[in-house]
């Protein structure tokens, strides 16, 4: 079988079929997207069509020989959805849509993946941004937060779900969207400079302290 994330590609539990993730930047889709991926799926025979909790959505159940020809018709491509790199990342509707909005999420979101979408780190890492204090987007368990208040954002950094969940810290405040954006890359670039390799954020932080990140901005 191909190794996971091989051709974009994860197998599945049958040992036998593979599920695929495209790439849909802060889960923004249109009617001739989602048409895409229903006329593919069924192209293809896959078994199943899964939103999924990083907002993607993954085709299930596809067979080997038919993984090439799968991509070639979406045109889309690969979501980073598995290996040590930034994963997709999760935004709430921000103030664009959402009447408690405060800041600008699927703006910020989205200048957020195209620079760090799939970026190879010493460990998985993952974004959020949230446009409010309710942080539908739950980016206080994320390697990277960002939260909406009326006077700017607060960056928060170090958390995680998984066997072992962190709360992420909270490591400045009052920021705009360009001050957001340049304090999100001194902390990657901090991160890429001084962690082990296979080491999450929130663990790093945990051996550091937060003490280094705070002089990186």
């Amino acid at each position: 079988m191909l190794k996971i994330g091989e051709k974009g590609a994860i197998p599945q539990k049958d040992n036998e079929t593979y599920a695929i993730a495209p790439h849909i930047p802060c889960g923004i889709v249109t009617p001739d997207l989602l048409r895409k991926i229903a006329d593919v799926s069924e192209r293809y025979n896959a078994q199943a069509i899964k939103l999924t909790g990083a907002t993607r959505i993954a085709i299930v159940g596809l067979k080997e020989e038919d993984i090439d020809r799968v991509w070639e018709d979406l045109g889309m491509d690969h979501g980073a959805a598995v290996g040590m790199c930034v994963r997709s990342i999760r935004t709430c509707p921000g103030n664009t849509f959402c009447k408690l909005g405060k800041q600008d999420a699927i703006g910020v979101g989205m200048k957020l993946d195209k620079r760090y979408h799939a970026l190879e780190l010493p460990s998985k890492f993952k974004m959020a941004v949230s446009g409010c204090k309710l942080s539908c987007s739950e980016s206080w368990v994320r390697d990277v937060g960002l939260i909406g208040f009326p006077e700017g954002w607060t960056l928060t950094i170090g958390g995680n779900v998984g066997m072992l969940p962190r709360i992420g810290k909270e490591l400045t405040t009052g920021l705009d969207d360009d001050q957001a954006m340049a304090a999100v890359d001194k902390v990657v670039q901090y991160y890429i400079a001084n962690a082990k390799r296979g080491e999450r954020l929130g663990k790093m932080i945990e051996r550091t302290g937060l003490e280094p990140f705070k002089e990186a901005l």
